[in-house]
Order: structure tokens, then sequence, then C-alpha cells
């Protein structure tokens, strides 16, 4: 029996996540998701992120002969957005514009930007339709949220837009509601964090995971201004370094060496004093953002969403329980579900509930 197919696509630095779902009416069901991981040594070797294109093809290529069968058929591809300009949340269609800007000119350098490319290549060979959806670059900040003590350096907006807004859709569902009537704080808790506000369906405010977010496993997050500048101009780091160490060897990996929260809770476990007072202290800087953000929605909440791979951890999810639960109701939603978000919104365009948008995208008129 022939299957209508959906591939989702999401590049991360040493793994390319993919997953099959099959088009139905009740929306799309996962039939595959694999996480195809790549030898370090080997992405080392590539002189940019834009030049491992033609083997990441080469591995979705593989999977998808894998797991198809002669009688399915590919209707559409959709692929992680990447760090582009700012956009209005939804769909963008890939066009050969999108492709390049996203290889070559990307707003910061990273391995979702492969996302585009990828989707576009594998969709070309098929005949069917590439998109993107919710990149982070999502930005509808109203002005009251822009701005600083420095007018040189207004705030913007990098979010999980992604994961986000499913939960959102995901919780309005829940209350019978649609997305533009609901009012939330999401915690998205991966290596990464973004703890958003979402009034209304609109994502009005952020930590900014490159502002002022808590650390993260591997991000050291929002720091002391004087002692950065002071560091930035020491002598003791290159520019490069810097920036791995405030991202990437950052947060709990720059106080006790792994980014694995289950060995830090082992830690704990063990008696370790430091590991405790790391992760006590992440736990406390994520829920003074919720609490933050609640704020910003007049603490009038349909519930505080819990998601990301650090929610996976029964531990993590009853210590900020016990923090901001007095605030509105925890809803947990484990796991990313990027792959699924991606599907879901290819979905949404090809049943014309939603029409993508074609690159080169506005920003929304409030978010000049």
């Amino acid at each position: 029996m022939s299957r209508d197919l959906i591939l989702a696509i999401n590049p991360g630095t040493t793994t390319t996540r993919c997953a099959l779902f099959e088009r139905r009416g009740e929306g799309p069901q996962t039939v595959c998701e694999q996480t195809l991981e790549h030898d370090e040594t080997v992405m080392a070797g590539f002189p940019s992120i834009a030049a491992q294109l033609p083997y990441r093809t080469e591995c979705v290529s593989a999977f998808l002969a894998a797991q198809m069968s002669e009688t399915d058929r590919l209707v559409a591809c959709a692929g992680r957005g990447g760090m582009l300009t700012p956009v209005p949340p939804g769909v963008i269609e890939v066009n050969a514009e999108l492709v390049q800007f996203a290889l070559y000119t990307p707003t910061y350098h990273h391995a979702s930007n492969l996302g585009a490319p990828l989707a576009a290549g594998i969709a070309f060979q098929h005949g069917v339709r590439a998109f993107v959806v919710d990149p982070v670059s999502v930005d509808e900040l109203p002005p009251v949220a822009r701005i600083t003590g420095c007018p040189e350096l207004p705030r913007f907006s990098f979010v999980h837009a992604l994961n986000i807004r499913a939960c959102g859709r995901k919780l309005a569902a829940s209350k019978g509601k649609s997305l533009d009537e609901t009012r939330a704080v999401v915690a998205h808790l991966g290596a990464g964090f973004s703890i958003a506000a979402l009034v209304d369906g609109r994502l009005v405010d952020s930590s900014n995971r490159m502002e002022i977010s808590p650390f993260t496993p591997e991000r050291a997050g929002g720091l002391p201004p004087l002692p950065l500048i002071e560091l930035c101009y020491s002598g003791a780091y290159s520019k490069d370094q810097l920036l791995k160490k405030l991202y990437g060897k950052g947060g709990v990996f720059a106080h006790l060496g792994t980014k694995d929260i289950r060995k830090v809770e082992a830690m704990v476990d063990d008696s370790n004093e430091r590991a405790r007072l790391v992760y006590d202290a992440m736990i406390l800087q994520i829920a003074k953002a919720i609490g933050a953000m609640a704020a910003v929605a007049d603490f009038d909440l349909d519930g505080i969403v819990l998601t990301g791979g650090l929610v996976n951890s029964p531990r993590i999810v009853t210590a900020l329980t016990e923090k901001v639960g007095s605030i509105a109701d925890i809803i947990v939603y484990p796991g990313s579900n990027e792959c699924l978000a991606l599907a879901e919104g290819a979905v949404r365009v090809l049943a014309e509930e939603e029409t993508a948008m074609t690159w080169p995208v506005q920003p929304l008129a409030e978010a000049v």
C-alpha cells in the first residue's frame, strides 16, 4: 500500500536528525525517526559548514533509501530554518535565494543553516516542495521589549520558535482554544534554553538564548557585562576562544566538565557539593526567567510549559514545579519534537490551511 510521506531534517553539529511522517487526515503520523551520527574528525575536516552539504545530502539520501518502499511517495520536505534574518512566524518555502543565504550569508554560522539546503536538494530529486518552519529568527517583539540602557545595543529575538510554537498549539488544543487565544510561558530546556512569553499566540518576549538566558549545559547565558568586557581585553583569549567559552564550552560544562545532566544528577547523588551548587544555580536561574516571562504576560496564563530534553528528568520537573507552580499550572511536554513540528508545518501548507511565505521575507512592521 502506497504512503504519502513528508521528510523532516534537523541538522546539528555532529548529527542530522531525519524523520519520515505519513500524511493523514488527522495530522502527520510518525513512520520512523533516526539520528544520523557524524564522526567528529570527519566533520572537522570540512573547511566550512556549507562544505558539509554534499556529505550530509548523501547521508540523508541513504536514510530515505533504507526507509521508503517502492510504492511510497515523498510529498514534501521540511528542514530546520537556521539563523536567518528577522522573520514573522510561519512556514517559508525554500527557493534558490534562501539556499544561498543559508549557506553563505546567514546571520550566524551554525549547522542548522543546512536545513533549508538539505530539504531543497532532496525535494528537487523527488519533484516536491521544500519548506522551513518557524526558524530561530522569528521576531515578534514589540518595540517596548527592544529597549536597553544602551541605544546602540537593542534587544533582538533569537528563540527556539519551532518547538515553542508547537507546544503553544498543543496547549491551546488541550484548552479548547486557538493559538491566538493562548497565553503561556514556554521554557525550552535543551543544550540551549529559551524561556518565552507567548501572549495571544505571539512570542512577545524571551530570555533570548544568545543574550540573557540562564546558563545551560553548554552555554554561559547572561553574564555580568563589566567583567566580561575586562575578559575580552585581557589578552588571555582570542575572539574564537572566547566565543567557544561562552557558547559550547560554557555553562555546566565549564564548571563540571560534562554537558550530560544525567551525569550531573549522578554526581549530586554521590554527594558532590560542587555539582549540587551548580545544579541548584541552574534551576534557580530557569525559575527566575520563568517568573520574568510570567510578568511580561501580566501573570495571566493558561499554563507554564516545560519542554526540551532536560524535561525528561523528573528531578528538574519537580524542582521547577516547586518554585513556579504557584504562578500557573505546569504542563510537561518532554523532548523538543522538532521533526514533528516541521512536518506539521508542511502539512498546514499542503492542506492550504496556511500560505507559505516567499524568501526574502520582510520582518513584521513593529519588529523593524
